[in-house]
């Protein structure tokens, strides 16, 4: 959400957001329903000011017909005034909610991802002398999965994982926790039900009903709760209502969860393998800080994920969201896709967000800074891991011809020192 202030000093940056992001352009709306809703508070202040002015002679009048008839009326005028100004603040605040955010002035423009702009690679893709399985074959052969059954039991979209593929899994999360444990991150075990206010505060939905989110959110029906897509849901709202202070700054998560989400959009897409599900796992990498902070952040969250593919040892490339893939809240966003050998292609494993404060201004989450004054923390966010979507490319680069899959070295200690899993024993 944008500071209103900002909005009326800058409505051709406001509109230009809105045309580059693909979003209706509110803003004229904006400032016409903010002029007006203004207006009716000087007036209904005005108002006010008379009617106690009259209110107060009426004890001491001769005739105080008159002055009660006045009174009345100011009042009724004062009533319908207000009523005006309380429907025009729920416009506007309707409207505030639908701008998106202004993205970075580097980032690319473009409508969707095809527009997206390769930064960098990094590794490069392994030759094999064989012909490498995709993930459902690997999976099959080694009994590491039971998809017809799980999906007898528990629908379409839900996964079970077994045996050794069910340790690497778990292998990879513990690795990575660990790894942003050392670097300085407070590592949060989130719950994944939340109340939708939440996950409206996170700022991923347009309007001021969070109804509009039924459409991609678990509802738990019944309740008042919902299940969360990410952990980053629960982070945005920890400091919700809080002032830092800025000494403190950053404030460096490593969120955990499961993470719940309806792939409404997603009919057809990745129905094999170990992509897309109503319910995965994550480790979710958030900060709060200071604007000023914030560029560096992301270069660090970034490098973060950079560092975790190649101790992954995969090959990976770097690429810059333009701003018709970026979304709604975001000033800026680098996705790391790791090389699928199956697909011949680069698959997403993590995206790196800057939301400025976007997210802090729905939270009201406030730092003090050092000159007394007060002043809304900027945010950001990026995937430390996201499971088992990232067990795809271990194992697709990772396996041999009899479809054994070798451990990267980083992950050898938290499988009991095995070197490879699966394969002809």
């Amino acid at each position: 959400m944008l500071d209103i202030k900002f909005i009326r000093e800058n409505p051709d940056a406001v509109k230009n957001a809105c045309r580059v992001k693909g979003f209706d352009d509110v803003t004229d709306a904006i400032l016409e329903l903010d002029a007006r809703v203004r207006a009716l508070k000087t007036i209904t202040q005005a108002k006010t000011a008379e009617k106690n002015k009259i209110t107060r002679e009426i004890p001491t009048a001769t005739d105080k017909a008159p002055l009660i008839a006045a009174s009345k009326k100011i009042g009724d005028e004062i009533a319908a005034d207000m009523a005006e100004l309380a429907d025009k603040e729920a416009q506007l605040t309707d409207l505030l909610h639908r701008v998106p955010q202004i993205p970075a002035d580097d980032a690319p423009i473009g409508t969707d991802d095809t527009e997206n702009v390769e930064l960098r690679r990094v590794g490069t893709p392994r030759t094999f002398d064989f012909t490498p399985r995709p993930q459902w074959e690997l999976l099959d052969m080694n009994g590491w999965w039971a998809p017809e059954k799980i999906a007898q039991i528990c629908g379409t979209r839900t996964y079970c994982l077994m045996g050794e593929a069910a340790e690497l899994d778990l292998a990879i999360q513990t690795y990575v926790i660990q790894k942003l444990i050392q670097r300085g991150f407070r590592f949060v075990q989130c719950p994944s039900i939340t109340k939708p206010q939440t996950i409206f505060d996170a700022g991923h939905f347009m309007g001021a009903d969070p109804a509009v989110m039924n459409d991609d959110v678990f509802m738990l029906t019944g309740t008042d709760r919902c299940l969360a897509g990410t952990a980053e849901i629960v982070l945005n709202s920890l400091h919700a209502g809080d002032v830092l202070n800025e000494k403190d700054l950053p404030l460096m998560y490593a969120g955990f969860s499961p993470c719940f989400r309806k792939e409404a959009g997603a009919a057809g897409r990745d129905t094999r393998g170990l992509v897309r599900f109503h319910q995965f796992n994550k480790v979710e990498q958030y900060i709060f800080c200071t604007p000023d902070q914030m560029n560096d952040m992301h270069k660090m969250l970034l490098q973060n994920l950079c560092d975790i593919m190649e101790d992954l040892e995969l090959p990976y490339r770097v690429i810059a969201n333009c701003t018709g893939d970026m979304g709604f809240n975001k000033v800026r966003m680098n996705d790391v896709e790791a090389w699928v050998p199956s697909e011949n292609t680069y698959r997403e494993l993590g995206s790196c967000s800057s939301i400025g404060t976007f997210q802090a201004r729905r939270t009201n989450t406030r730092y003090r800074a050092t000159d007394g004054s007060m002043q809304f923390c900027a945010t950001l966010n990026n995937t430390g891991i996201a499971l088992p979507r990232a067990l795809v490319p271990v194992i697709e680069n990772h396996q041999n011809a009899d479809g054994s899959v070798n451990i990267p070295k980083k992950l050898q200690a938290l499988m009991g020192g095995r070197t490879k899993i699966g394969g002809k024993h």
